[in-house]
This record gives C-alpha cells, sequence and structure tokens, in this order.
C-alpha cells in the first residue's frame, strides 16, 4: 500500500452549521480526497479533479473550504508540529500543505 499524498488527523470537519468531527482526517490518495471520522469513517470523498478548495478571505490562517459532490466542508486543519502560528492563533502552515497538495495530486500548476 502506497504512502498517501497528503494526510492530516486532528482536523475539525464542519457541513455549516454543524461540525461533523474534532478530530477527523483529511487524507489524498490515489487521485481521491477522503473526509474521515475519527473512527476512520468516510464522511465524503471525490476525486481530487472534481474537488474545489481554497481559504476564503473571511476564513482564519488554518481554516480551508472544500467543496467536495456539492456539499461545502469548512476544514480547520493543524500541523503536527504547531506550526506558524498566525496572530488568531491558526496554522496558515498546515492549510497551505493541504492545498497544494490537492493542486499537485489534481495536476494543476
Amino acid at each position: 500500500m502506497a504512502e498517501p499524498e497528503f494526510s492530516a488527523r486532528g482536523v475539525r470537519i464542519a457541513r455549516w452549521p454543524r461540525s461533523l468531527t474534532r478530530a477527523g482526517e483529511v487524507r489524498i490518495e490515489d487521485g481521491r480526497l477522503a473526509l474521515l471520522t475519527s473512527y476512520g469513517s468516510e464522511i465524503d470523498s471525490a476525486p481530487v479533479s472534481a474537488v474545489r478548495a481554497g481559504r476564503p478571505w473571511f476564513a482564519k490562517a488554518d481554516e480551508t473550504v472544500a467543496t467536495v459532490n456539492g456539499t461545502k466542508y469548512r476544514l480547520t486543519l493543524h500541523s503536527d508540529d504547531g506550526g506558524d502560528r498566525g496572530r488568531d492563533g491558526g496554522d496558515a502552515e498546515a492549510s497551505g500543505r493541504f492545498l497544494a497538495a490537492l493542486k499537485r495530486a489534481a495536476g494543476r500548476s
């Protein structure tokens, strides 16, 4: 089994207006993005080419909004080492790594 291209644990995954998990996992593997609960159950998944993601102007440094199968999810990522905390306590490094990995996996430059 190959290593995932991106994996982050302890991710808060929310679908407005409610939180689905506070310790979930975001994984990019074999050309697919998967959102998982803390127990490993799949919340949603889709080919990376069909996923839209970005950091809106109103989001905190550690937040990313991803649209998977037409559903918008707010992902709050934290790096394992504490990362680069912004002025609001967010982790811009982890969300930046996620967006870059998604772009690479989809073959976008």
